[in-house]
């Protein structure tokens, strides 16, 4: 497994990372121009059609009042010689109809009298003076003068409705003969002379110099706001004007969905770029991270003591550190890619190191590692403790396996010392207790040994008499013998605790080792004036351990008890030694009477080379307490409610 670096590139000009956007920008921008400048076509359309639909009002309007005025001008000779004919009648009634916007034809004579009206009028009727607008002799002055029609203002009638006048000289023989005026009515004239069509898209209103609306034809519909557009009505001119305003029309949904659409379009092209440069942010970030983490990682890994291997499914190596190339003294090039035999293995040991490497493949290797030794490429064997652990890829699939490789050779080698020593210091301890204990021995061994020279010389002295009863011989024979066992058994017991022996484990009943131990030191309990009380509980199985060492722990705190009860009254000087079974340990307590610890001795009680005693080397409990561990057990201790001490040892049941 080699450490690729991620594929990243230096990061790109602003203008690069800029350039999406101000792509988009434009894109918006011109989208909405064309938009805009769509809608601003659409309605200078629509405004070039409402002038020219105005300009042809307009001249629909002048061609009315202009054709009705050539009319009355053709009307007036035979309307001012009194002889009306038929068709002149006829052309009179077509004239006053609502599409012309006629409501009456006024003859004057020169004089500006009324010579014949249609329809027929009061006398008192004074035309162009209704509601006093304005004087209708000025109108008529000016036409008779200008010799052309004249167009007098608008003014209001009855009802509220609107009239204008028209006066058209007419003239015979080369002479005037008289004023035809025309009344129009303006609701009419605009009213009937517009085309249904021109109703339908426009709202037309004559508007006069103050701003009054004077006449209208409109649709109950909304107006626009925009489409509108003003002339002046001349004729018949002071100051009135045509106003002109478009319906709304029908909701045009060609141009707005298009506009939707586009505006919809640019929405998801400005998400999508959103997303994609939170994406390109989100790649950007994990790829920095994972560029951060890997050199991390191989920064670790090539400072780690600990050697790292990988290997494939098959067993090939994937990968290697820097500390295993340095441990197995191969580079990384020679060892990538091989397969087992590894050229690192010892020779000496290929079946098992083989057996270990297809456990591991088959996913049974053991949990808390394997010892195996190796052998380095100049030839020196190093001691190797392994820990194997699968190796899941990203999706979870397992290809392969990662192993820790430690170098133990040296630990291996000051822990073999430690034990050299620890056994040394145990062996110096017990004959240090012999050594205390040697007079007292001594004596012990002297009786037997007195016993044994005194029924010799009995024997001798009786031989040399002559005087010999085998029956007392046979007798004197035997406690000889006796004397002589009590005298090896002694001795037997000093040799077997003082002996340096290997350590070893064996099944050992406990009652057994305690009986030893007691009677080991039953001279020096009978010297010192103390008893040893042994209350062995139920029967229990044997256990695996070393008996020597374990008599060794006992004999010591034994021993503690009764240098702690040396000032005690005779009737308090008894050690009591309890073994019980308790959560799956052999329980041993040696309890004594004594003053107890107190707690400044009891944090240091465990320390090597400390003691409260003269003589004392101080290793004596920190040597117990070894012995406890290496058993895998446990030595505490704890104050007697009554006075005293009492020292525990558990001891597992079940090997470890």
């Amino acid at each position: 497994m080699s450490h690729a670096q991620p594929a990243g590139s230096a990061a790109a000009p602003q203008w690069q990372l800029a350039l999406p956007y101000v792509a988009l920008a434009l894109f918006l921008g011109l989208i909405g121009a064309l938009v805009w400048l769509t809608r601003n076509h659409d309605i200078d359309t629509q405004r070039s059609t409402l002038i020219n639909d105005v300009l042809w009002l307009e001249q629909n309007l002048r061609f009315l009042l202009d054709r009705n005025a050539a009319q009355l001008a053709q009307l007036a000779p035979e309307l001012a010689e009194g002889t009306v004919s038929a068709a002149t009648d006829g052309k009179l009634q077509r004239l006053l109809t609502t599409e012309n916007g006629l409501n009456r034809i006024i003859l004057l004579d020169a004089t500006g009298t009324i010579h014949t009206a249609r329809p027929p009028m009061r006398e008192d009727h004074l035309i162009g003076e209704t509601g006093r607008a304005v004087p209708a002799e000025s109108v008529f002055r000016l036409a008779s003068s200008m010799g052309r029609p004249v167009y007098g203002p608008a003014y209001e009638i009855a009802g509220g409705s609107h009239h204008f006048e028209v006066h058209v000289p007419a003239y015979a023989g080369g002479g005037l003969i008289g004023v035809m005026v025309g009344v129009y009515s303006l609701q009419d004239l605009i009213a009937r002379e517009l085309p249904w069509w021109f109703s339908e898209r426009y709202r037309v209103s004559v508007i006069d110099a103050d701003g009054r609306e004077l006449a209208a034809k409109s649709r109950v519909a909304p107006l626009s706001n925009e489409l509108f557009y003003t002339i002046a009505f001349d004729p018949p001119g002071h100051g009135l004007t045509l106003q002109i305003t478009a319906y709304r029309g029908a909701l045009r949904w060609t141009p707005i969905l298009l506009a939707a659409s586009i505006i919809a379009l640019a929405a998801i092209i400005l998400w999508s770029i959103w997303q994609l440069r939170r994406q390109l942010l989100r790649r950007h970030a994990a790829e920095q991270a994972l560029r951060y983490e890997t050199q991390f990682r191989k920064a670790m890994e090539d400072s780690l003591l600990t050697g790292l291997r990988a290997r494939d499914l098959k067993g090939k190596i994937t990968y290697v550190n820097p500390s295993f190339c340095q441990t197995v003294g191969f580079g990384a090039d020679e060892l990538i890619g091989q397969s087992p035999p590894m050229p690192y293995w010892d020779p000496d040991h290929l079946e098992r190191t083989q057996a270990i490497h297809d456990l591991v493949l088959a996913g049974r290797g053991p949990r808390e590692g394997v010892e195996l030794q190796f052998r380095r490429k100049d030839g020196c064997r190093i001691d190797a403790l392994i820990f194997e652990a699968p190796l899941i890829d990203a999706e979870g699939r397992h290809t392969g396996w990662m192993g820790s490789v430690l170098d133990i050779t040296e630990q291996k080698r000051a822990r073999e010392f430690t034990r050299q020593q620890e056994e040394r210091l145990q062996a110096t301890a017990r004959l240090v207790t012999m050594g205390e204990m040697a007079s007292t021995l001594a004596h012990e061994l002297n009786q037997p040994l007195a016993a044994i020279a005194s029924y010799n010389n009995g024997c001798l002295n009786r031989l040399a008499a002559n005087e010999v009863d085998l029956v007392e011989l046979h007798d004197i024979h035997e406690k000889i013998a006796r004397q002589a066992r009590r005298a090896g058994e002694i001795v037997r017991r000093v040799h077997a605790f003082v002996r340096r022996s290997e350590p070893k484990r064996e099944l050992v009943d406990i009652a057994v080792i305690l009986r030893d131990a007691i009677a080991l030191m039953e001279a020096d309990t009978r010297k010192r004036g103390m008893a040893v009380r042994l209350d062995i509980g139920e029967r229990l199985p044997d256990i695996e351990a070393d008996p020597l060492m374990i008599e060794q722990v006992v004999v010591n705190l034994v021993r503690n008890g009764m240098d702690a009860m040396r000032d005690n009254p005779r009737d308090r000087r008894t050690v009591t030694i309890t073994t019980r079974e308790q959560g799956g340990h052999y329980v041993i307590r040696v309890a004594d009477q004594g003053e107890g610890i107190t707690p400044d001795i009891a944090r240091r009680l465990f320390e090597p080379f400390y003691t409260t005693k003269q003589e004392g080397m101080g290793m004596g409990l920190n040597i117990c307490r070894s012995i406890a561990e290496a058993h895998h057990g446990r030595l505490r201790f704890e104050t007697r409610p009554d006075g005293g001490t009492v020292f525990i040892l558990s001891l597992p049941m079940e090997p470890a």
